[in-house]
């Protein structure tokens, strides 16, 4: 298994999966699943943001948080086979809490 450290302030995030059944149990279309999920798992995040004077000022999310981001936000890779994504954490507009 391949091991990816993101640099400074970016993140690698998986993606959530979409649910392809209700919460009332009838199955979703295809078409009505085909946007991509704007939420994610980090699975790995940089040390921080590098000042100009060359302080680090830590990241405010950290592995396994849940996260919102804009759906064309990061640079989507694909790591061992799986499509991952690596986002600024300027790109991340929210930690899903609870």
């Amino acid at each position: 298994m391949t091991t990816i450290r993101p640099l400074f302030d970016r993140v690698l995030v998986k993606r959530s999966t979409e649910p392809t059944k209700t919460a009332s149990g009838l199955f979703l279309p295809d078409s009505a699943s085909k946007e991509k999920p704007v939420q994610g798992i980090i699975l790995a995040a940089g040390n921080g943001r590098v000042s100009d004077s060359g302080d680090v000022t830590p990241l405010a999310v950290k592995e396994g948080d849940k996260v919102i981001f804009g759906k064309y936000a990061g640079t989507e890779v694909k790591i061992d086979g799986e499509d991952r994504l690596i986002l600024r954490e300027d790109d991340i507009l929210g930690v899903v809490e609870g």
